[in-house]
């Protein structure tokens, strides 16, 4: 991996990525900490849905990519930025619909210097005069989706020709010697194409610095839940995860597992929470539901740090699972979002519709089959910088955890640890 860095990058852009993203990153989770003691809140880093609209239409996508157009503003895009940075953050997730397609984008980079942007893109507007534009700013990273062969990527994505442009999209940012990485939403019609060795392999040789395979959650108002994965398939995708960092010179990025391998969900932990098109802070991309807006008259400090409805969110999914809430407990959005009175932050307008219909299945919480990290490296990345900081040794409690797997007789869920079941 060292060798890689040292002959196949761009420098310059290293050690911008060292800076704003390692050491900067670490001390805005320093901070974090440092808050949390003092019972104030504030996540360290943010993820920023900077429009709705999209050229492809996915399967399981849970973006009103038909509606009509919407965006964050520039302007309001840079209030929310400087507001974060303030708070010590360094490190922006950009998505959408696809970021590319809001006209501002690359003057929002180039305006930011001094902190860091990885862009969830499907890399068919990356050409070489934007991956140019990109490498002058220096502070972003492309994480290109690839969802499966030719023909699957055609299915999933609700179009023809999906996969060859977004191989040149990569191509194009390699060639450029951008930081690159690939993202997976692994689901049973593409988990033998790419979760595997060759699959990995052939990104290496490509130029890609790092990958992430997330598991296919099925939401939104077309949530396709045949493509959803088992239990056991989801292990396989951990075992290889955790394989793989260990074995190959490419970055594997896992944001759903400590150093153990205990399941977690970061929006849970507070690590990170997620500001939609039309400014809504919701607990995470998935979940469209909020109370509070980056567009409300007071500091985003202030709202961050006050809002009942983040707080219950995070200490009543805690109390219940570590896995994803949306998956497993979608009976307790429908509940907070009653509590607390929670706007939907879609165009749509039927996300509480949708959530009654989930069927509940496991994630990322597989209780006894933990899988722990191989590399060194990772384990103590993990310890340090990506672990639950205590929301679950404080809330968490096995015997209100509902197994999806663990069917009865009755068409309701057993609740483990009652004796009663």
């Amino acid at each position: 991996m060292a060798r890689r860095f040292a002959l196949e990058t761009d420098k310059r852009l290293l050690a911008k990525a060292v800076w704003m993203l390692g050491v900067k990153g670490l001390r805005s989770i320093h901070r974090h900490k440092r808050r949390l003691k003092k019972g104030e809140f504030f996540p360290p880093f943010l993820y920023m849905s900077v429009i709705n609209s999209c050229n492809l239409r996915c399967q399981g996508c849970w973006v009103d990519v038909a509606a009509k157009q919407h965006k964050i503003e520039l302007d309001a895009a840079t209030r929310t930025i400087e507001q974060a940075k303030a708070m010590g953050n360094s490190f922006f997730g950009i998505l959408g619909g696809e970021p590319f397609m809001h006209k501002d984008l690359l003057t929002l980079f180039e305006r930011h210097r001094d902190v860091y942007f990885q862009v969830f893109t499907n890399g068919h507007f990356i050409t070489d005069e934007v991956a140019q534009r990109l490498r002058a700013c220096g502070n972003v990273t492309p994480l290109i989706s690839v969802e499966g062969s030719e023909i699957i990527s055609d299915t999933r994505r609700g179009r023809d020709g999906v996969l060859n442009q977004t191989m040149a999209g990569i191509e194009a940012a390699v060639r450029n010697k951008l930081l690159v990485g690939v993202c997976t939403s692994v689901c049973k019609s593409n988990i033998d194409d790419l979760v595997n060795e060759r699959w990995v392999d052939r990104l290496i040789e490509m130029g890609v610095m790092y990958c992430w395979f997330h598991i296919y959650r099925p939401v939104g108002p077309e949530p396709n839940p045949q493509l959803a994965l088992s239990s056991e398939e989801q292990r396989r995708v951990r075992q290889f995860v955790v394989d793989t960092r260990a074995t190959k010179p490419i970055v594997v990025i896992d944001a759903y597992h400590d150093d153990a391998g205990n399941a977690l969900c970061p929006a849970v932990t507070g690590f990170t929470h997620h500001i939609g098109p039309w400014g809504d802070i919701e607990p995470c991309p998935v979940i469209q539901l909020a109370t509070e807006s980056i567009h409300d008259d007071r500091p985003l400090k202030d709202t961050f740090n006050n809002s009942n409805f983040l707080k219950d969110f995070r200490e009543l999914t805690a109390g219940q699972t570590r896995g994803c809430v949306i998956m497993e407990r979608p009976d307790l959005l429908v509940e907070l979002a009653e509590k607390h009175g929670a706007r939907d932050t879609t165009a749509r307008g039927g996300v509480i519709d949708e959530l009654k219909n989930v069927s509940p299945r496991r994630s990322q919480y597989q209780p006894g089959d933990e899988i722990p990290e191989r590399s060194f490296v990772y384990r103590w990345a993990k310890k340090y910088a990506f672990n639950d900081f205590g929301t679950y040794a404080k809330h968490f409690d096995p015997t209100k955890y509902q197994d999806p797997d663990d069917k009865s007789d009755s068409p309701e869920l057993v609740q483990i640890g009652d004796a009663s079941s």
